[in-house]
């Protein structure tokens, strides 16, 4: 699978974490969330293509959730619920719900159900939500293609710089640890990871500015990390 972001929310963290094993082993990055409150704050932050949404929780409830997602974001919702009458499976799908999974779930069939939903709304192109070509005044990142772009001029980038480069410019104007960029990246812990960042968003500098020791665009934002500038 391409690079998608799932969001998976249920306030078991074991479940939480099954889900995210067997979508990461689909080259899937997964973002984490124990109730609807958080999920809602997480989807304000990040891109989000998919999100399975557990139905009983503290704080906001799945279908509360769902409704209130479906007020702004057409991505597709799969509701995660121990309960298996028809009524709830039912309420879940008018509130906006793409699709229903009964607990306990083989996370096999999941996967293949997450799979369905992104190539219906994605391939298809009826998601709505990460941009496919982006613009920062100049500074073009291209995502069909895999390409970026400075007024014009295409800069060559290796995969890693190309990801750092995704990352920053999808989320423009956030600021991103070092860690945070290592282990999204480089899919790892961040472990002593600074020097290993800090020479690529280097060359990616190098890259894309016209002056790296004076970024317009790649900023350093001191005792943070990094964010691509608006």
């Amino acid at each position: 699978m391409d690079s998608y972001y799932v969001l998976v929310v249920d306030d078991e963290k074991e479940i939480r974490d099954v889900i995210e094993i067997y979508l990461k082993n689909e080259g899937v990055t997964v973002l984490k969330a124990k109730d609807g409150l958080e999920a809602l704050e997480i989807l304000n932050e990040h891109p989000v293509h998919l999100i399975i949404l557990d139905v009983m929780m503290p704080k906001l409830d799945g279908i509360a959730a769902t409704y209130k997602i479906r007020g702004s974001k057409n991505i597709p919702i799969i509701i995660l619920s121990a309960k298996s009458e028809d009524t709830d499976k039912i309420l879940g799908l008018q509130v906006g719900a793409d699709d229903y999974v009964t607990k306990p779930f083989n996370p096999m069939e999941l996967v293949a159900r997450v799979k369905s939903q992104l190539r219906r709304f994605v391939t298809l192109g009826t998601y709505e939500g990460i941009k496919k070509v982006i613009d920062l005044n100049g500074l073009i990142l291209d995502q069909a293609a895999k390409e970026v772009t400075v007024h014009g001029e295409p800069v060559k980038l290796t995969p890693i710089e190309y990801k750092i480069v995704e990352l920053l410019m999808t989320n423009a104007g956030r600021v991103f640890s070092i860690d945070e960029i290592y282990e999204r990246v480089w899919k790892e812990p961040g472990y002593n990871a600074e020097n290993t960042v800090a020479v690529h968003i280097r060359k990616i500098r190098e890259k894309i500015e016209i002056d790296p020791k004076n970024p317009r665009y790649l900023k350093v934002v001191w005792g943070i990390g990094y964010k691509m500038e608006k």
